[in-house]
Parts: structure tokens; C-alpha cells; sequence
């Protein structure tokens, strides 16, 4: 696993050992930023189920202003904190990280993001529940896209959010969505 763009192109990132823990395989994460390009720079981004921080660290990589970083699992933040350190990135005013689940955390969260990131385990709906979460807090921002992925794509209706655009790749399905001004 590694970044695709920006200044730290080609960057190796640690990850996980096993198969308990299924990061978004370079090929398609290459594909996603291509397709957010000209939305990264000066973001502001939400890694909500960062695994090893590699979606927020690509955009970091691409000039994004600020990444807040969430994981439940212990085991996933330290292995985000050593990327982050392998990188030479502080945690501070552009870098954040909490270690709670998605719902409690988006609970705490203040502003809007131009880019929310929901790539949970695909075996639960928590991402669906938190996609919901986040259009009836207002966390999206004008503008702004939420990318879903999951082994499926997001079908469900969620009000105040429009589905722009799904993408396959691989078993990966990448669901887009932005706010619908029509609600």
C-alpha cells in the first residue's frame, strides 16, 4: 500500500497483516483521486473509518488543508500514527485523530467537509446509518462529496444527500454523494 499522488508519491504506508482488515487497493484509490482532483487541494477532509489513514493521508499528500482521522479499533490508530510519523506529519491544527466509533465521533465533529470518506467493514451498516448521521448534522459542506464504499452499491434514499455517481472497481463499489438542492 502506498500514495498514488502529490508529495509523497510512492510513499510505502504500513498496514495490516492478515485479511481481518481490507484497505482501498491502490488501483482504485488512484482512480478516486483522479476523479476528486480538483477538490482536494485546501479541503477540508473526514477519514471516518481510517483504517491505516490511507484515504486521509492521500490527501494530505495532495495539499488538503486539514484531515481529521477516526477509528475504532486501537490496532488502527497506531498503525495511522506510524504512518503519520513516517511521513513526517504532526498531529495539530491540520491533523486530527479520534479513536471512537463513526457515530459517536460525527456527535463531536464541529464545521463542514468538503470530503467525508466511509469505508467500514463490509459486513455492517454503520456506514449507512453514518451517512445518514452526517446529511442530519449538516456535515457536508456546499459543494462537498461524501464517497461510500462498500461491497455494494448504495442504493438507500437519504434526505438532504443526492448519489451522483457509482463506480466499480475490483469488488469495490465507490457510491458518490453531495447535498441535494432540491431538500
Amino acid at each position: 500500500m502506498r500514495i498514488v499522488g502529490g508529495k509523497f508519491r510512492s510513499r510505502v504506508l504500513a498496514s495490516f497483516s492478515g485479511e481481518a482488515v481490507r484497505p482501498t487497493a491502490d488501483r482504485t484509490k488512484e482512480a478516486l483521486f483522479n476523479i476528486l482532483a480538483l477538490k482536494v487541494r485546501g479541503a477540508r477532509a473526514l477519514d471516518l473509518f481510517a483504517g491505516s489513514g490511507a484515504l486521509g493521508l492521500e490527501c494530505l499528500s495532495r495539499g488538503a488543508k486539514e484531515v481529521v482521522f477516526n477509528d475504532l479499533s486501537k490496532d488502527s490508530v497506531a498503525i495511522l500514527k506510524k504512518n503519520l510519523s513516517t511521513l513526517k506529519i504532526a498531529v495539530g491544527e491540520e491533523v486530527k485523530i479520534f479513536n471512537q466509533d463513526a457515530l459517536s465521533c460525527l456527535e463531536r465533529l464541529l464545521g463542514n467537509f468538503d470530503l467525508i470518506f466511509i469505508d467500514p467493514p463490509y459486513r455492517l451498516e454503520v456506514g449507512v446509518e453514518a451517512v445518514k448521521k452526517i446529511a442530519k448534522l449538516g456535515l457536508l459542506a456546499e459543494g462537498g462529496v461524501i464517497v461510500f464504499e462498500r461491497d455494494k452499491p448504495l442504493e438507500e434514499e437519504i434526505s438532504g444527500l443526492k448519489i451522483t455517481s457509482v463506480r466499480k472497481y475490483g469488488k469495490a463499489f465507490l457510491t458518490f454523494l453531495e447535498k441535494d438542492g432540491e431538500a
